[in-house]
C-alpha cells in the first residue's frame, strides 16, 4: 500500500482529498501503479496516458520503469503553473503575503555596483480568462519539489546567462483580482542579457515548477493549466 499525494484538478477527481492510499498488489514499478489506477480511477489514468499528468517519486519526475519502494513519496502532478519557497538569502521565495517591488529591486541593486540593466516581469491577477469572468484566484504548490525546481531555475539562469543576480517571488493561497502573483527580476551589466534571463526564467518557471492555479468563475471553481 502506498500513499499518493494529489494536487490541483486531481483532488477534484478524488472527492477533494489531498492524499489517497493505493495497493500495488505486488507491483514494484510506476507502470504497475498506473495499471491499478486504470481499474479504480480511470479518469486519472487517462490523464497520465495523455501526458497531462506526471508522476513523481521522491520529488523526481518518474518514468514507467521507475521502482517504487515502501516509504517513497509518490505524487500525481497536473500541469504546472509555477512557484517555490524561501531560499538563497531570499532571492527565491514563496509567500502568502504581497511583496513590494521597490523592496525587491533594492535587494537586487544591493548585490553589485556593476549592475547596469534590470529586467522585471510582474504577473498580476486579472478578472477574465479564456472568455470567462474571474472573481478570484487561488494557488497551491508542492512544498519541497517546488523549492528544488525554483533553485534550479535561478542557478541555471546565473550559469547560462551573463547576469549578476536573479530573484523569483511567487505567492500562494487566495489572491484578489488586481493583486500581485509572481515577480521575476534579472540584473546584468547590460540590458540584453537581463531581458533574456528574465524571459527564460518565467517561461521555465511555468513549465517545470509544481504550482497550480484555481480560478473562481460564475460556473464555479476551475483548475487551469497556465501561468498568469
Amino acid at each position: 500500500m502506498i500513499k499518493l499525494k494529489l494536487f490541483g484538478l486531481l483532488k477534484t477527481l478524488a472527492d477533494n482529498e489531498a492524499e489517497m492510499s493505493v495497493p500495488l498488489e505486488g507491483g514494484r514499478q510506476v507502470s504497475d501503479l498506473v495499471g491499478i489506477l486504470e481499474k479504480d480511477y480511470p479518469a486519472m489514468a487517462e490523464l497520465i496516458h495523455k501526458k497531462k499528468v506526471l508522476i513523481s517519486v521522491n520529488q523526481e519526475i518518474a518514468h514507467p520503469e521507475t521502482v517504487i519502494q515502501e516509504g517513497d513519496e509518490v505524487a500525481l502532478l497536473p500541469p504546472f503553473a509555477g512557484g517555490a519557497s524561501r531560499d538563497n538569502d531570499g532571492f527565491v521565495r514563496v509567500q502568502a503575503e504581497d511583496f513590494s517591488i521597490d523592496a525587491e529591486l533594492a535587494r537586487i541593486r544591493a548585490r553589485s555596483t556593476r549592475i547596469g540593466g534590470i529586467a522585471i516581469f510582474l504577473g498580476t491577477a486579472r478578472d477574465r480568462s479564456k472568455g470567462r469572468d474571474v472573481s478570484g484566484i487561488k494557488f497551491e504548490y508542492y512544498e519541497g519539489m517546488a523549492q528544488k525546481k525554483l533553485r534550479e531555475i535561478r542557478e541555471r539562469a546565473l550559469k547560462d546567462f551573463d547576469v549578476i543576480e536573479v530573484l523569483i517571488v511567487h505567492r500562494y493561497g487566495d489572491i484578489e483580482i488586481g493583486q500581485n502573483i509572481v515577480l521575476v527580476i534579472a540584473a546584468a551589466e547590460h540590458r540584453a542579457e537581463a531581458f533574456r534571463a528574465c524571459k527564460w526564467s518565467i517561461d521555465e518557471l511555468k513549465q517545470i515548477t509544481p504550482i497550480w492555479k484555481q480560478e473562481t468563475t460564475p460556473e464555479g471553481e476551475i483548475w487551469v493549466e497556465e501561468h498568469p
